[in-house]
C-alpha cells in the first residue's frame, strides 16, 4: 500500500478520497488554488500545496505544478478524483513516467475510451451493444454522409469523436439539414477539443440514461456492481441519480453487465470505470465510458456496501480485487441529489458566502461536500457544493428520506437548487419511476418560474 497520495483534485471529492486515505492509513497531500485557500479539505490535509492562482488552467489544471508537488512531497501515487485531468491521457502518461503511480486507468486505456470512435468500435469487438451508427468517422464526401444518414435513418445525431459532458452533439432531423449540421459539429468539435472527427449515430427519441459500475485489477479480474439510472438531466448535466434502476427487468441488467465486466478483461482495464447507455424498448446502447470515479458513485456504494474510492486506491497498489462477481449483492434503494450553488429555476451560478450551513441527518442519510457556514463558493469552478445520498430498504423508504433530508437542509446567503430537488420529490412521474432523459426539461417548461 502506498504511504502518500496527492490528490489532484478540489471539492467535495477531494475530501472524499483524502477521508478513503485516512481510513486506509495513507497520508495525504493537498494542491490547491488561492481561491480554495480556507477550504475545509485544506484544513484536514497532511500536507497542503498552493499550486497557482483561481482559474483552474493555473492550478488544477497545470501538469508541472501537479508533479512538482508529488516530487517535492514525496508522494508515491496522485488520484485525479473527477473532471479537470481525470481523464487526460497525457497527464496519465507523464504521472507514470515520472515515477509516481496514476490512480486509475492506464494512459491506453484513457486514450481509448476518450476518443468516441475507437471507444465504440473497441465495444463492438467486445460485444457490448451499441447505437446503429456510422463505422468511425464520417468522411469528407456529403454523399457518402448522406448515404450513411439513409442507412441509419432520421432522426440521427452528429457527436465529436472528442467530446463529452454533453457538448460537441447535434441532432439532424433531414436531409436537408445534414450536412451543414456535419460541418457546424466538425468546427465546434475543433474548436473545443482539438479534434475535429465526427461520427453520426440514430437519435434515440425517448431513451433512459443507465450506467453499469466497474471494477478492474491488473490481474484480469473484473466486477460490475449494479447500475444506476441518471435519467433526470438538463442540457446532459445529471441532476440526480439512482440505483438501482427502477422498471428494468434484473435479468436484463445482469446481461449487460456481466457483458461489461467482460469487456474490461478482454481490453485489460484497470481500476473504477462507468459504462454509459442509453435504454429503450428493452435494449441498451452504449454511447460512453467514463474512465474515472463518477459524482454519482455513493447511491452504488450504498446499495453495494463496496468503498468504490477504496478500491480504486487498493487497484492501483496492485492489489487484486478482493471479492468476485458472486459476492457481489444489492441491497435495498439509493438516491443523490446534487446540491449546486445555483438559481434553481435559471441555473444560473449562485457564488458567494454562505452564511449558513446545515445538513441533514437520520437513518440512510449521507452528505458528501466541503462547504460549512462562512465558506465563500468561488465563481471559478463548478457550481457543486455537495451531495445528499439516501438509503432505504426500498425506493420508498428512500424518497421518503429524500423528502426528509431536503427538508432539514439548510443554506443561506447564497441560491442553491434544493427547492428544484424538493419539487422533484413530490412528483407524480418521478415516484413512478422509469422518466426519460427529455423529462425534466420538458417539465420544466411546465412550471417556468
Amino acid at each position: 500500500m502506498f504511504k502518500k497520495i496527492l490528490i489532484a483534485n478540489r471539492g467535495e471529492i477531494a475530501l472524499r478520497i483524502q477521508r478513503a486515505c485516512r481510513e486506509l492509513g495513507v497520508k495525504s497531500v493537498v494542491v490547491y488554488s488561492e481561491a480554495d485557500r480556507d477550504a475545509k479539505y485544506v484544513k484536514l490535509a497532511d500536507e497542503a500545496v498552493c499550486i497557482g492562482p483561481a482559474p483552474s488552467s493555473q492550478s488544477y489544471l497545470s501538469m508541472p505544478a501537479i508533479i512538482a508537488t508529488a516530487e517535492v512531497t514525496d508522494a508515491e501515487a496522485i488520484h485525479p478524483g473527477y473532471g479537470f485531468l481525470s481523464e487526460n491521457a497525457d497527464f496519465a502518461e507523464r504521472v507514470e513516467r515520472s515515477g509516481f503511480t496514476f490512480i486509475g486507468p492506464t494512459p491506453e486505456s484513457i486514450r481509448m475510451m476518450g476518443d468516441k470512435v475507437s471507444a465504440k468500435q473497441a465495444m463492438i469487438r467486445a460485444g457490448v451493444p451499441c447505437v446503429p451508427g456510422s463505422d468511425g468517422a464520417l468522411p469528407e464526401d456529403p454523399k457518402e454522409i448522406i448515404k450513411i444518414a439513409r442507412a441509419i435513418g432520421y432522426p440521427v445525431i452528429i457527436k465529436a469523436a472528442g467530446g463529452g459532458g454533453g457538448r460537441g452533439m447535434r441532432v439532424v432531423h433531414t436531409e436537408a439539414a445534414l450536412v451543414n449540421a456535419v460541418q457546424m459539429t466538425r468546427t465546434e468539435a475543433g474548436a473545443a477539443f482539438g479534434n475535429p472527427q465526427v461520427y453520426m449515430e440514430k437519435f434515440l427519441e425517448n431513451p433512459r440514461h443507465v450506467e453499469i459500475q466497474v471494477l478492474a485489477d491488473e490481474h484480469k479480474n473484473a466486477v460490475w456492481l449494479g447500475e444506476r439510472d441518471c435519467s433526470m438531466q438538463r442540457r446532459h448535466q445529471k441532476i440526480l441519480e439512482e440505483a438501482p434502476a427502477p422498471g428494468i427487468p434484473r435479468r436484463i441488467i445482469e446481461k449487460i453487465g456481466d457483458r461489461c465486466a467482460a469487456a474490461c478483461r478482454k481490453m485489460n482495464y484497470r481500476g473504477a470505470g462507468t459504462f454509459e447507455f442509453l435504454y429503450e424498448n428493452g435494449e441498451f446502447y452504449f454511447i460512453e465510458m467514463n474512465t474515472r470515479v463518477q459524482v454519482e458513485h455513493p447511491v452504488t456504494e450504498l446499495v453495494t456496501g463496496i468503498d468504490i474510492v477504496q478500491m480504486q486506491i487498493k487497484v492501483a497498489a496492485g492489489e487484486k480485487l478482493p471479492f468476485t462477481q458472486r459476492n457481489i449483492t444489492m441491497r435495498g434503494h439509493s438516491i443523490e441529489c446534487r446540491i449546486n450553488a445555483e438559481d434553481p429555476f435559471k441555473f444560473t451560478p449562485s457564488p458567494g458566502r454562505i452564511t449558513m450551513w446545515h445538513a441533514p441527518g437520520g437513518p440512510g442519510v449521507r452528505v458528501d461536500s466541503h462547504v460549512y457556514t462562512n465558506y465563500v463558493v468561488p465563481p471559478h469552478y463548478d457550481s457543486m457544493i455537495g451531495k445528499i445520498i439516501v438509503h432505504g430498504d426500498t425506493r420508498e423508504q428512500a424518497l421518503a428520506r429524500m423528502r426528509i433530508a431536503l427538508s432539514e437542509t439548510v443554506v443561506e446567503g447564497i441560491q442553491t437548487n434544493i427547492p428544484l430537488h424538493r419539487e422533484l420529490m413530490v412528483d407524480a412521474k418521478f415516484i413512478e419511476g422509469g422518466t426519460n432523459i427529455h423529462y425534466l426539461e420538458g417539465w420544466m417548461s411546465q412550471h417556468k418560474r
